[in-house]
This record gives structure tokens, sequence and C-alpha cells, in this order.
């Protein structure tokens, strides 16, 4: 098996989502390759960072830039064990685009390994792989998880819960990290030994 994923991110991916998951992956032992449509090895994206400060929703502010690790158009999905979808506004203009839904289908065709959070399963909706599946994501998204035909399943309280359903895994938010990513690596076949 692989050892390399691949990462979707885009412009305005959430900072947290994008960042904390990467370097993780990495301190782990995987190959990550971060990708975005009309990008190449070493340029960046700008990310957002979400947080709660009152008002009924999030408020944004504008996070670091994160570096593209390989070119978009270039990749071979057939080379990688799983895919990463992180959230934020990303996800949004991220659907709209047809080779990234391709490569979402190739994934979940394959019966290999997904993992999105928050706002990422927009992508996942819009490439039609979710019907009959269980997903976890931010509140806002439940409504489009449901209109394909999946089932939304929402967060915890303090927005940290995991969610799998076969080879997706899914979460509502960066408070989620440890919880995702670990049952992001239990579904890859990792084995952590301490």
């Amino acid at each position: 098996m692989s050892n390399k994923l691949l990462m979707l991110v885009g412009d305005f991916v959430e900072d947290y989502e994008v960042m904390v998951p990467f370097q993780m992956l990495l301190m782990v032992g995987y190959q990550v390759d971060a990708i975005c449509p009309g990008k190449s090895t070493g340029d960046t994206v700008a990310t957002a960072i979400h947080d709660f400060e009152g008002e009924q929703t999030y408020s944004e502010k504008r996070g670091h830039n994160f570096r593209i690790t390989a070119d978009f158009d270039q990749v071979d999905v057939a080379q990688y064990a799983g895919l990463v979808i992180p959230g934020g506004r990303a996800p949004e203009y991220l659907r709209l685009d047809n080779r990234v839904l391709e490569i979402v289908r190739y994934f979940a065709d394959n019966d290999l390994p997904i993992a999105a959070i928050c706002h990422g399963p927009q992508i996942l909706a819009a490439a039609g792989v979710l019907k009959q599946k269980e997903c976890c994501g931010y509140p806002a998204v439940g409504p489009e998880i449901e209109v394909v035909g999946g089932t939304f399943v929402g967060p915890s309280e303090g927005f940290d819960n995991a969610h799998v359903d076969g080879n997706l895994v899914t979460a509502p938010a960066w408070p989620a990290h440890p919880a995702w990513i670990r049952a992001f690596l239990e579904v890859l076949g990792a084995k952590i030994t301490l």
C-alpha cells in the first residue's frame, strides 16, 4: 500500500483544517501532496481563520499562506492511498471543477479512504458520492448532504466528534482533529505503537 495521500485545497481553505492535518499526517510518515486547480508545486493558497466571537455565525480573518506540494494537472490519483478534503470556503468553489469531482469519484469508486471536515463534504455532495452514506460536517452543510441522499450526522456539543462510514471519515470542524485523524489513520490501516 502506498504511503502517499492527496489533499484538495484552494484559496481560503480553513487554516487549522489544512495546516494541522497536513503536519499530523507528515509526522506519522505519510507523504501528503496538496493540490489546487490552476496551481503548481511551490504556489500558495491563502487560508482563512474561522472563529466564533458572539455573532450568529463564524467570523473570518485572513490566515497564512499554504504551499502547494504537487501539480494539479500532473497528479496521478492511482498513486495515492487516500484523500483529504479540508473545509473553509475553498470547497464552495472547488466543487465546481470537474477534475476535482473526478478525483473524488476515483477514491469513492475504489473504496479508498476519504477524510473530509467542516465544509469539505460540499465537494463530496457535488461529486455524488454520499448516497446512502452517513456523513458528518459543519451544520450548514447538513442540507446538502441530505439532498443528495446521504444522512447528516451532526456534531457533538464540543464539535470534537468524528464519524466513520466504511471508507468515509468525516468531522464537523477543527476541534475534532484528534478524533478525525485517529479514525482516518485506522481506516488507512496505519499502525502506531508506543
